[in-house]
């Protein structure tokens, strides 16, 4: 860490959809370069970055399931698009030069490594960026569940959902013109008001172990550096 950088260690939640830039579906070559770019600036901070990557540009597993699918098996094509959505990311880091590990929480080791945690931590000491693939590895767990476990397992400071939106509203603000941003939030306030920035089970473990959130836009260059270097004006901050 360095004296640029307010927190040793990050974790990014960033869902599948945000790959997809304007396209209804897939990876966007040019966002996935972005998004790249971004991590690797906060790493070449000096802050260790982990990442949990959904895959909902690819498959959904609860949405695999409403169309007739056997849930347990709709969550497992799930986490396989998850893989692939880890491969393209750390394919986009590399390309720019940085290094990044996959590790996925299901056993599919010619293409990426098991996650283990004393291994992960370890990449992460090298400055790698590790891309943690397949949510927990269980069916009916989202990937927010999964990145507020490995937030909390891997000894983060801080976890972060990249999003659409600059933070968190009281409604959807492109449905709602009227919807109020919040700048602060408690997680008590975030279950009360039942707000969906995350599914309960990811917020009650972020309380639980006194993890703070942040929830920004994905799309505004520069601001995962800026939350990372302690910018707290950037998106809606959760404690």
């Amino acid at each position: 860490m360095t004296d640029s950088s307010a927190y040793r260690r990050i974790l990014v939640k960033l869902s599948g959809e945000a790959l997809m830039g304007d396209l209804e579906y897939g990876i966007s070559s040019p966002v996935i370069g972005k998004i790249a770019a971004e991590l690797i600036k906060v790493v070449e901070s000096g802050v260790e970055v982990a990442v949990v990557i959904g895959g909902g540009n690819i498959f959904r597993g609860e949405g695999l399931a409403r169309g007739g699918i056997q849930r347990v098996t709709a969550d497992q094509m799930g986490m396989l698009a998850t893989v692939m959505n880890a491969l393209a990311l750390q394919d986009a880091v590399e390309k720019q030069g940085s290094v990044s590990r996959v590790m996925s929480a299901v056993r599919i080791n010619q293409v990426c490594e098991d996650y283990i945690l004393r291994r992960a931590a370890r990449h992460l000491e090298k400055g790698r960026i590790v891309i943690l693939a397949a949510g927990t590895g269980n069916p009916f767990f989202t990937t927010d569940s999964a990145a507020a476990l490995r937030a909390i397992e891997l000894d983060a400071q801080l976890m972060i959902k990249a999003t659409k939106v600059d933070g968190i509203y009281s409604a959807d603000p492109k449905k709602d013109a009227g919807a109020q941003r919040y700048d602060r939030l408690s997680y008590d306030e975030v279950l009360d008001r039942r707000l969906g920035v995350m599914d309960q089970t990811a917020i009650v473990l972020c309380r639980d172990h006194q993890l703070p959130l942040c929830v920004y836009d994905i799309t505004q260059t520069g601001s995962l550096a800026r939350i990372a270097a302690g910018d707290t004006s950037v998106g809606t901050i959760v404690v």
